[in-house]
């Protein structure tokens, strides 16, 4: 097991339940029952949303009278499963995690000695779920795909085709698949023909984005937009872009998280839209989750929670240079 690079440790010191907050816009959720000791797994703090969230995953459980300690696993997935079979033994009520790879939930599920897991960030197939017990927390990802192609297709005056790239992230994560297909799946239904002309995962990397999209360029073929399954990739194909003569106001580029670089890219007239992915209402909604399961209660007793038990949704919002500003 790789070793622990962050623990963060958050004792309770107030009130057991204080109300959470929800979202950017700072609606109230419903309150914890009750307090909770969770160990929360993420795979790394590289990865720009996933240092946001961990981070607004400790300062809502600080917030909430929940203790959480924290650990990096890395992509290691033996290393997932031992600190999965270890967690009830040390003293762990539940588990908030991101999955290294999200076809291995069911074995965490099997190790976990019966602790609830609440899954975040990488969704794993509906089938292994179970309700009030091993449940998701996130934002629908094809949504995001949606907004991305509603947006792009209106900017671009509704034509009939096009021609698009797609920067994709990890290969086999659900944000990848979900926005990705999302993406398809809107112009087909608008009876648009587009010929995607490359697409390839870059790994929610702008320096793998930006190499991509470098040996495109070679094939000389046209594009009308460049689709992002994250605002990290979508910075990278801005700088390309504009690299190569480019104009990213014809050319409309879109990403997914509106990150504080995104947001600042669509502000500056670069990236076009974003699809803010709430870090913080998802934190908030993840560490609610634990304590309301850990305590009796029921996953239709948090704000946004699934009648069948098994999700708690956070919506995704429209970023553009409309409303930038207010996520700035």
């Amino acid at each position: 097991m790789k070793r622990l690079k962050k623990v963060l440790s958050i004792i309770l010191m107030g009130c057991l339940a204080m109300g959470l907050l929800v979202g950017c816009g700072g609606s109230s959720s419903g309150s914890t029952s009750g307090s909770a000791k969770v160990l929360f797994i993420v795979t790394d703090l590289e990865d720009t949303y996933r240092a946001l969230l961990a981070d607004k995953i400790s300062s809502a459980a600080e917030a909430s009278g929940v203790e959480l300690d924290v650990e990096e696993s890395g992509s290691d997935v033996n290393a997932q499963l031992q600190l999965v079979e270890d967690a009830k033994s040390n003293g762990y009520e539940a588990i908030i995690m991101i999955l290294a790879d999200s076809d291995t939930a069911l074995q965490m599920q099997v190790a976990s000695n019966d602790l609830p897991i609440v899954y975040v960030n990488s969704r794993p197939d509906d089938s292994v779920l179970e309700a009030n017990q091993y449940v998701f927390v996130g934002s629908d990802e094809e949504q995001a795909g949606e907004y991305q192609a509603e947006y792009v297709w209106e900017k671009l005056g509704k034509p009939s085709s096009l021609n698009a790239i797609i920067l994709e992230g990890e290969q086999g994560h659900s944000g990848t698949i979900g926005r990705t297909s999302a993406v398809k799946n809107y112009f087909k239904d608008q009876g648009v023909e587009v010929n995607y002309v490359f697409v390839d995962f870059c790994n929610w990397s702008d320096k793998t984005a930006e190499e991509k999209l470098e040996v495109f360029y070679k094939t000389g073929q046209s594009f009308d937009a460049v689709f992002c399954n994250n605002d990290t990739m979508a910075l990278g194909a801005c700088e390309s872009l504009k690299s190569h003569g480019y104009d990213l106001d014809k050319i409309p580029v879109c990403g997914v998280d509106a990150t504080e670089d995104g947001c600042a890219s669509i502000n500056a007239g670069d990236m076009q839209f974003t699809v803010l992915q709430d870090a913080e209402g998802q934190a908030n909604a993840a560490v609610q989750a634990c304590a309301t399961l850990v305590n009796g209660g029921q996953i239709t007793d948090v704000d946004g929670g699934s009648d069948d038990g098994l999700f708690v949704w956070v919506p995704f919002q429209k970023v553009d240079a409309s409303n930038v500003s207010d996520y700035l």
